[in-house]
């Protein structure tokens, strides 16, 4: 934009929180030479114009990985993610990318696209217990069908299994993979967690929105057993998208075969 009283011209950055560049009258060739430079204005960078964050390797904040891990979760392109938060796909990438610092109201809004909080955008929630804030005025709690429970399973990494040992009942987190409807964990043969081959186990995994005050659970119950043929395992090993978060030598495979699958949600009466 060229202002027609000072022959100024300003960039424009469309967004909640749209900012303003004002570059020095100069020659055509030396402002298209500008153009693709950033710089911090009203507390975060500019994108630079056309795409790409300045053509620098990505190195993301806090913030900038869950909203890209929170996208990549609801399956959003950027272009899709920016167009519902009302922003450019350039400051999303830019957000995505480098080390930034978005108001107040572009991570509202994008928490809004994403279907998440403010808070945990922020992160603001890591370290919080749970359950600890007010119930919705109306809340609506609802049962969960066979196939949306196994969807939401399929979501998560990190359920709990309860199994009875020598010393009472216990109930322990794993990692988790769903391979072909059954839910997998890697454990030691001395691991408490191994104390549920042989057995009919449940198996649970939740989400909770404490900024909301939502959240769902899915319950799986069925034999649980070790699997121990080398293409079964083979198999496993292929599908996993992690290692078991505590380390060591965790090479046993114990599988569910669900006979049972429900949940429930909890949402707003109004949603």
């Amino acid at each position: 934009m060229r202002w027609s009283d000072t022959d100024e011209v300003t960039l424009v950055f469309p967004g909640p929180d749209a900012h303003i560049r004002h570059i020095e009258h100069r020659s055509a060739s030396a402002h298209e030479s500008s153009l693709p430079r950033t710089e911090r204005t009203g507390g975060h960078r500019s994108a630079g114009v056309g795409g790409a964050p300045s053509g620098r390797p990505p190195n993301p904040g806090d913030i900038g990985r869950r909203v890209a891990a929170e996208r990549s979760r609801q399956g959003l392109t950027r272009e899709e993610a920016a167009r519902r938060a009302g922003m450019a796909p350039e400051y999303l990438a830019y957000l995505e990318e480098q080390p930034a610092d978005p108001t107040t109201a572009s991570l509202i809004s994008l928490a809004d696209a994403l279907g998440t909080s403010l808070v945990a955008l922020r992160g603001g929630d890591v370290d919080l217990p749970p359950g600890r804030g007010e119930a919705l005025l109306h809340p609506r709690l609802r049962d969960l069908d066979p196939d949306e429970c196994r969807a939401l399973l399929s979501t998560h990494g990190v359920g709990r299994v309860a199994v009875s040992t020598p010393d009472g009942p216990a109930v322990v987190p794993v990692n988790y993979e769903v391979v072909d409807d059954v839910v997998a964990f890697r454990t030691a043969p001395d691991s408490v967690p191994a104390a549920a081959v042989g057995s009919e186990v449940p198996f649970e995994v939740d989400h909770v929105d404490e900024a909301m005050s939502q959240g769902w659970s899915v319950l799986v119950v069925g034999p649980a057993r070790e699997i121990t043929e080398p293409d079964e395992v083979r198999r496993l090993v292929d599908h996993a998208y992690t290692t078991p978060w505590p380390g060591g030598e965790r090479e046993m495979w114990v599988a569910i075969r669900p006979t049972r699958i429900t949940g429930r949600r909890i949402t707003s009466a109004e949603q």
